[in-house]
Parts: structure tokens; C-alpha cells; sequence
């Protein structure tokens, strides 16, 4: 008896380990991306959430997170010479890897005006 109590309790651990990976694996970040471009090319690319630096234009942008997510971005394009540029889109995680993100990457294209 004390036997099988073991065995059902081993047997319980082992499902309940086995749910807890399983479900963390599920939760584990998926991607997004949006390639940003700008006419001319070469503005920096600002999130303004955050203030952090994305890049110089033309570039590819993760975004990763929860999966089946999405989130509303608002940059703002700055280059010497020209009017700064604010644009917002959203941005779908839903690629389970940056490849297939960058791949599937929505275009954001910003055409800048001289001062």
C-alpha cells in the first residue's frame, strides 16, 4: 500500500513537472518586426516609449514579447537637415523566431521633409 501511495505520488509529481515545462515553453517570447525606412535614407530611428535608439534607416526591428500580443509603436525619425518625424503602427508577435519575424516584417516607410 505504502508502495503504490509512493508511486501514484511520483507518478503526480512527474505529470505536474511535465505541465509546468510544457506551459512554460508555451509562454516563451514570439516576434515581431517592422522594417523601417525613410526617404532620404539614414535618419535615426527613436522609440519614443522608451527613448532608446532602434537604428539608422533602412532597418529591420525586432519586437519581441508574449506571444499573440500586439503593441502600438511610436517612433520618431531624426536626420541632420530635415524635420523630425513621428509615425505609429502595430506590431504583431506572433513568429516564433526572429528569422521568421524579420521575414514577415511590416514596412513602415517615412518620407522626411527638408527644413
Amino acid at each position: 500500500m505504502v508502495e503504490r501511495r509512493l508511486l501514484s505520488t511520483t507518478i503526480l509529481g512527474v505529470a505536474v513537472l511535465a505541465m509546468l515545462v510544457l506551459s512554460g515553453c508555451a509562454s516563451s517570447n514570439k516576434y515581431g518586426a517592422a522594417k523601417i525606412g525613410s526617404i532620404p535614407e539614414g535618419a535615426e530611428i527613436v522609440n519614443l516609449k522608451d527613448q532608446s535608439h532602434l537604428g539608422m534607416t533602412p532597418a529591420k526591428v525586432l519586437f519581441p514579447g508574449e506571444p499573440d500580443t500586439a503593441e502600438f509603436v511610436t517612433i520618431q525619425l531624426r536626420k541632420p537637415g530635415y524635420i523630425d518625424r513621428i509615425t505609429s503602427f502595430w506590431v504583431n508577435r506572433k513568429h516564433g523566431s526572429p528569422e521568421a519575424a524579420e521575414a514577415n516584417a511590416i514596412d513602415v516607410k517615412v518620407e522626411l521633409e527638408k527644413q
